[in-house]
């Protein structure tokens, strides 16, 4: 397994454990642990598909306003 996803199943084990006390569900280890670690990979593989997502599209927007500038640099000396 890659180093990110052994420390998303242990961060999520933790997380399990503690979101079952704060909202005081009746679950037992195994299955606290569980939900804690699929709700991490959800979570963290969500978390990267749109960071990547939004990488995407602000190097688009900024491509738009750079061909934009350079557009109006151009007719602007055009002239």
């Amino acid at each position: 397994m890659m180093p990110g996803l052994v420390l998303l199943v242990v961060i999520g084990a933790a997380a399990g454990l503690l979101a079952t006390r704060l909202m005081r569900v009746n679950a037992d280890l195994p299955t606290a642990m569980g939900l804690g670690v699929l709700g991490a990979l959800v979570g963290g593989f969500g978390l990267r598909l749109v960071l990547t997502m939004g990488g995407w599209v602000i190097t688009f927007v900024l491509a738009v306003m750079g061909s934009m500038a350079l557009i109006w640099l151009w007719q602007r000396f055009r002239r």
